[in-house]
């Protein structure tokens, strides 16, 4: 079985379950942030809305410098309401499901690096690259994103299993 066919099953289910978050984000409630230190709400809903995007970027080069030259990444706009928000969302699941649909084995256990200004972070198979900084970390700023959505009394969608709210899988 080729590589991309055990990763999409996962891409899909983590997807879903994270479009059922954001779709609950309260748009009153954008600036809302639980803590000074943290992301306001509308910040982590952004974040995890481009990180599909990350997937399609790490499959398409073999590296990515996250300060080229000493100076950050241009940051994409922030969505101006929760339409916009689902919008960037879906289109980045889209692109990146294709992406993936596409790899092949070759590519996927390729060496993929992470750079700071030119110096190297880490550097792992593509396929390592996808699960652990792409979906694991989008599993973990989910998770942050239920917190919040907990604390502003929003009923949380079910994920893996029930929840309180829901107390089934929908």
């Amino acid at each position: 079985m080729p590589l991309r066919d055990a990763l999409l099953p996962e891409f899909d289910h983590e997807m879903s379950g994270l479009r059922k978050v954001l779709e609950r984000i309260p748009e009153d409630r954008f600036g809302w942030k639980p803590h000074e230190k943290s992301f306001d709400l509308v910040s982590l809903a952004a974040h995890l809305a481009n990180m599909p995007l990350w997937l399609s970027m790490t499959l398409a080069h073999d590296r990515l410098d996250l300060a080229p030259e000493g100076r950050p990444l241009p940051q994409l706009p922030m969505p101006a309401d929760r339409d916009a928000l689902l919008a960037r969302f879906d289109g980045h699941v889209a692109a990146a499901r294709s992406d993936l649909a596409a790899a092949e084995d070759a590519a996927l256990v390729a060496p993929w690096t992470l750079l700071m200004d030119g110096r190297p972070l880490f550097t792992l198979p593509r396929m390592a690259v996808l699960r652990t900084h792409v979906l694991s970390h989008a599993i973990h700023h989910r998770g942050q994103l239920t917190v919040y959505l907990r604390l502003l009394g929003v009923p949380l969608p079910a994920l893996y299993g029930p929840t309180a709210d829901e107390g089934q899988m929908g």
